[in-house]
């Protein structure tokens, strides 16, 4: 059994950052992908960004890859988020996932439990 447990969601004004982290617990998660769902009011969840076990494997989904860093801590076992510049797009459920591949929803082994971003103008 994997646990993944979301933080740092919340409202924030446009322009401003925020930086989600997703913990892992129940088996370490060095050889899988981790990374970032999101989904929107009356969308799909959708692929933001995922990272592998090593630093040069981000596979970008709807991310801008000029506002959004996603990070490994492979001891501690999580993934962070970095989420600069907001935009009201942004708003979403944001969800971690992991999973040997992670290019769509339906790779996702485990889902934590999703974290609200909401951004105003």
């Amino acid at each position: 059994q994997v646990d993944l447990v979301e933080s740092g969601g919340g409202s924030v004004q446009v322009g401003a950052s925020l930086r989600l982290s997703c913990a892992a617990s129940g088996r370490p998660l060095s050889n899988f992908v981790m990374g970032w769902f999101r989904q929107r009011p009356g969308k799909e969840r959708e692929l933001v960004v995922a990272a592998g076990k090593n630093s040069g494997s981000i596979y970008y989904g709807v991310a801008d890859p000029g506002r959004f860093i996603v990070s490994r801590d492979i001891a501690k076992n999580t993934v962070y988020l970095q989420m600069n510049d907001l935009k009201p797009e942004d708003t979403a459920v944001y969800y971690c996932a992991a999973g040997w591949v992670l290019t769509s929803a339906q790779d996702a082994k485990w889902w934590g439990q999703g974290t609200r971003v909401s951004v105003s103008s």
